[in-house]
C-alpha cells in the first residue's frame, strides 16, 4: 500500500490514511492537550503526508516515520500558536499546557503532572510523553526522536529531576 501510494495511487494513499489517522490523531491530542488543536494538527499531517509519502525510504517502520512526521507537526503548532500569542500581545498561559487531561486518569494530580510535563524543555518532553504517554520503549522513543537511547535515558532523568521540583515531589 505505501509503495502504491509513493507511486501516486490515490486510493492507497487514501486507505493509508484511513489506517493511521486515528493513530495520528491520538498522538497529536497527546501532544497538544487540546482536540481542537489535535484536529488541526492531524490534519496537517496528511497534507505533510501527502507531500513526503515519495520520501519515506524504509530504513525504518513506516509507522515510527508517521510518528515524526507527526511530532514535528506538533511542535509547528505549538511554536506557531506560542508566535501568535506573542504578536497579539498575549500573554496567557499556553492552553496545550494548562488544558491537559491525562487519558486514563482525570485528576488534578494527574492533570498537573502533564502540564507540567508539557512545559518542560522540548527534548524532556519529548522524551517523557514517548515514553510514558506512548509507552514506547527508550529504544524505540530515540528512534522517533533521532538520538541514542542513551539520550533518551538523560532527557527522562534530566525531566523527572525537573518535575521533582515543579511539582514538589517524586514523580514517575
Amino acid at each position: 500500500m505505501i509503495e502504491n501510494a509513493q507511486r501516486g495511487d490515490r486510493q492507497a494513499f487514501s486507505a493509508l490514511l484511513e489506517l493511521h489517522y486515528d493513530f495520528v490523531h491520538n498522538v497529536a491530542w497527546r501532544w497538544s492537550g487540546n482536540v481542537a488543536d489535535a484536529e488541526d494538527i492531524a490534519q496537517d499531517v496528511c497534507v505533510k503526508l501527502g507531500q513526503a509519502i515519495r520520501s519515506f525510504r524504509g530504513t525504518s517502520r513506516f509507522r515510527t516515520w508517521l510518528y515524526t512526521l507527526t511530532l514535528n507537526a506538533a511542535r509547528d503548532h505549538q511554536r506557531k500558536a506560542a508566535r501568535d500569542r506573542r504578536n497579539a500581545g498575549s500573554f496567557i498561559a499556553d492552553p496545550a499546557f494548562s488544558a491537559v487531561e491525562a487519558a486514563n486518569d482525570n485528576t488534578e494530580q494527574s492533570e498537573a503532572l502533564w502540564t507540567a510535563v508539557r512545559s518542560l524543555p522540548e527534548k524532556q518532553c519529548d522524551a517523557v510523553l514517548l515514553v510514558y504517554a506512548e509507552g514506547l520503549s527508550h529504544a524505540a522513543a530515540a528512534d522517533v526522536m533521532g538520538c541514542s537511547e542513551a539520550t533518551v535515558s538523560w532527557h527522562v532523568h534530566e525531566a523527572r529531576k525537573r518535575l521533582k521540583i515543579l511539582l514538589g515531589r517524586e514523580t514517575m
